[in-house]
């Protein structure tokens, strides 16, 4: 392929499926269908780009932000067309009324709740007052938006587009690898004499992860949002609720990650001239960080699994890194109680290591995540009971279409 296309051209078709590159494909092509069909609607001079600007703000990665995105839209154009007759017919175009127009604009903007179109409310507002003909610009403004937004909407109706729970999972793996790769190193880090400088590289690398969850975060809301309301979905909640539960869970594993790195690097400051811990204390915390990685690893499949006899051995595999890291555990804090009975030094920090460890696997166990899924489902399900009951009925209307659509 690349022989015969550009280089550029090979690289998008590459990234085919990332984010980015499929809002550019579905916006340029919502917006051209849109402009052709307020040309065949309207007819009439000037060009109606207003509507294939509408379709490129309105068409989003995913069909739930397209329909919230296209009626705060219509909301502000509306709202900005109505507020400007208003003006043209009271007071007209002059310095104040123009600071005044601006004024209400926004406030009616954050009324009418058009979210980050509250700007497009004052920019409606103003194009419609400028002009002589007020009220015939107004209702082609009206119409041009009405038209893009409609395009923008029903394009990805008909064009539905992609779930990306599979991007989310990857991303999720990918920090749990990070995790997994820094645990190693920390028990790498315990052999023979650890300069404080080495211990410190890795406090920054602990660090780093926090920059790694907030990307997994986005990626894992634009997930969320791919599964509300795709008819693709059957069970959007559950992998939702799963998905979720198992990053915050990652998320304060990270955090412990940090912690401990923080404990190692003040126990290399105490013995800058010696190891870290005796070598039989070494050896088995080494083991233990091995099977706690092995544990983060599996964790990490298990809740990103689509197949259930995948998740079956992904949770085999992880109670059994679970159970060796428990053992593991208990051997380490012998070896470190008789340790410190014989050299207490810092014996403070051989605790924090220790607590450090047992939040860890507390928050990795399974019979936790389960509480955890079941009270995420208990909630939504008593959120669910408060909604109105004609949303509720256009739900099941929309899921009973979705079942004859893909069954």
């Amino acid at each position: 392929m690349s022989k015969v296309l550009p280089e550029p051209v090979v690289k998008l078709v590459e990234r085919r499926n990332e984010p980015v590159v499929v809002r550019t494909v579905r916006s340029a092509t919502a917006a051209t269908l849109a402009y052709a069909a307020a040309l065949w609607l309207l007819g009439t001079p000037p060009p109606p780009l207003l509507a294939p600007l509408t379709a490129l703000l309105v068409v989003q990665v995913t069909l739930y932000a397209t329909l919230t995105s296209g009626m705060r839209r219509v909301n502000a154009v509306v709202a900005g067309v109505v507020i400007a007759v208003g003006f043209s017919t009271l007071v007209g175009l002059s310095w104040w009324s123009l600071g005044l127009l601006i004024i209400s604009a926004l406030v009616l903007g954050h009324v009418v709740h058009a979210g980050e179109f509250v700007p497009e409310v004052a920019i409606s507002a103003m194009l419609v007052l400028g002009v002589s003909h007020a009220t015939d610009l107004a209702l082609s403004r009206v119409l041009e938006t009405v038209i893009g937004a409609a395009v923008g909407l029903l394009f990805n109706f008909v064009f539905l587009p992609p779930v990306w729970v599979d991007t989310a999972g990857e991303s999720i793996e990918d920090l749990a690898r990070r995790m997994r790769n820094l645990l190693l190193d920390l028990g790498e880090e315990m052999s023979g004499h650890t300069p404080v400088e080495e211990a410190v590289a890795r406090l920054h690398t602990a660090r780093r992860l926090d920059h790694d969850i907030v990307q997994v975060d986005e990626s894992l809301a634009r997930a969320e949002e791919s599964l509300r309301f795709n008819p693709r979905v059957r069970e959007g909640l559950l992998s939702r609720i799963v998905l979720r539960t198992g990053l915050d869970t990652l998320e304060i594993c990270a955090v412990v990650l940090r912690v401990t790195a923080r404990t190692l690097t003040d126990l290399a400051k105490y013995r800058r001239e010696e190891a870290l811990f005796p070598p039989q204390v070494t050896q088995a915390l080494q083991e233990l960080f091995q099977h706690m990685a092995g544990a983060v690893e599996s964790f990490a499949v298990l809740i990103t699994t689509q197949v259930s006899a995948n998740a079956e051995e992904a949770e085999t595999f992880l109670l059994a890194e679970l159970s060796a890291s428990r053992a593991s555990r208990e051997h380490v804090a012998h070896l470190l109680l008789a340790t410190v009975q014989e050299h207490p030094r810092q014996w403070q920090l051989h605790g924090a290591l220790l607590a450090d460890v047992d939040r860890m696997l507390d928050e990795l166990d399974v019979e936790k995540r389960s509480v955890r899924l079941a009270e995420e489902l208990d909630r939504y399900s008593r959120e669910r009971r408060q909604r109105p009951k004609w949303l509720l009925r256009v739900q099941r209307l929309l899921r009973r279409r979705s079942r004859s659509r893909f069954v």
